[in-house]
């Protein structure tokens, strides 16, 4: 009969090693927005089997977001960026994000009279 735990163990390693480069590529990505953006702040977000978002407005009040396979990884990104985590997506940190004409004219599409979102 076979050892399973030996090919459980080796699955776990490779499955915590490419959970480990997934979130070091996030905080890259984390890095790099907050850079050009003079800072950033983030908020991580559960979107189910999915994964979770990873929301992040820039002291410019820029924003932008990233998807992680799983919540943990997104919280280890995060971490490893260096930036700050909201709990929620609200307050002083919801005032801070800035939106421009293209933000206001999707919202605007799904309003009675606003451009379409779609080519119908």
């Amino acid at each position: 009969m076979a050892d399973t735990k030996q090919v459980d163990e080796a699955t776990d390693a490779k499955a915590a090693a490419k959970a480990e480069r997934r979130a070091a590529k996030l905080a890259r990505q984390i890095g790099g927005f907050a850079k050009a953006h003079g800072g950033a702040e983030a908020h991580v977000a559960y979107l189910g089997q999915l994964g979770a978002r990873i929301v992040l407005v820039g002291e410019d009040g820029g924003w932008g977001d990233l998807v992680a396979p799983s919540y943990a990884i997104a919280e280890e990104a995060v971490k490893k960026a260096g930036v700050t985590a909201h709990e929620d997506f609200d307050g002083e940190f919801a005032a801070k994000v800035r939106t421009g004409p293209y933000e206001w004219s999707r919202m605007a599409g799904i309003q009675v009279g606003g451009p379409s979102n779609s080519n119908t």
